[in-house]
């Protein structure tokens, strides 16, 4: 699919939702996040949401605080992945593998994604990545995620997304989406991404192409959560890799 196509993503009872990917490619380029409005329903972010307690749709329970992660705890599903998360996970692979692949000929990296996700995740499962990523999300009043990047072995996709299944300023306060660019021989620079319930943030893994004066460099980027003030906040991520 070219950076400059229309696709449909398809969601809960095969609703369709129209996605530019070409101003999603730009904004990456310029800003390194992209958001994606209102692309779950709220039916959707509810569904998701209340998926959290069903201990059969996970592999494993992770309390941030116990690693040093932050505060709260996130879930990483088993396979095979709910209806929803799977059709999300595919459908956004296609058009975000022609962003990663530009991105990697301008930083001279050989790496090619193909088309179809399932043949990237065959190259994980090679690899011995064979457990699934995609996560759900939970903090309460005081809890945080500290920044961080998600890499989980040898194959890493450049490209995550995690979707805001909560609605600020009704089930919870503070709790921002931040994102911070670590330039060489230069101070970080962070990015706040506002979302409502139901938003998409695509952002990088672990580092993405910036344009000098000199020509193209490497910038490390790491995302995290700010503190929440008040409620309760669910979010899904997605992770195109696949972990060791």
């Amino acid at each position: 699919m070219g950076r400059g196509a229309q696709a449909g993503l398809a969601g809960a009872g095969g609703r369709e939702v129209n996605v530019d990917w070409q101003a999603v490619g730009d904004e990456l380029d310029a800003f390194g996040c992209a958001r994606i409005a209102a692309l779950l329903t709220p039916g959707d972010c509810a569904l998701l949401a209340g998926a959290y307690d069903d201990a059969d749709l996970f592999r494993s329970r992770i309390v941030m605080e116990r690693h040093g992660f932050g505060r709260g705890e996130y879930q990483y599903f088993r396979y095979p992945l709910p209806d929803l998360v799977r059709e999300l996970r595919d459908a956004m692979y296609a058009p975000l593998a022609a962003i990663a692949n530009r991105w990697n000929t301008a930083q001279g990296i050989g790496e090619r994604y193909p088309a179809r996700h399932d043949e990237y995740l065959a190259r994980c499962h090679a690899a011995g990545q064979v457990r699934p990523t995609p996560l759900l999300l939970r903090y309460g009043a005081g809890d945080y995620n500290c920044l961080h990047q998600d890499l989980y072995g040898e194959h890493v996709f450049p490209l995550q997304a995690a979707f805001l299944l909560s609605r600020p300023g009704v089930d919870f306060t503070g709790g921002e989406f931040v994102l911070t660019e670590q330039r060489p021989r230069m101070q970080s620079r962070a990015e706040v991404v506002p979302l409502a319930q139901g938003d998409c943030v695509i952002f990088p893994v672990h580092h993405r192409p910036v344009n000098g004066t000199r020509g193209v460099y490497r910038v490390n980027m790491r995302h995290g959560v700010s503190r929440l003030r008040s409620g309760r906040r669910h979010t899904l991520g997605i992770i195109f890799h696949d972990a060791m």
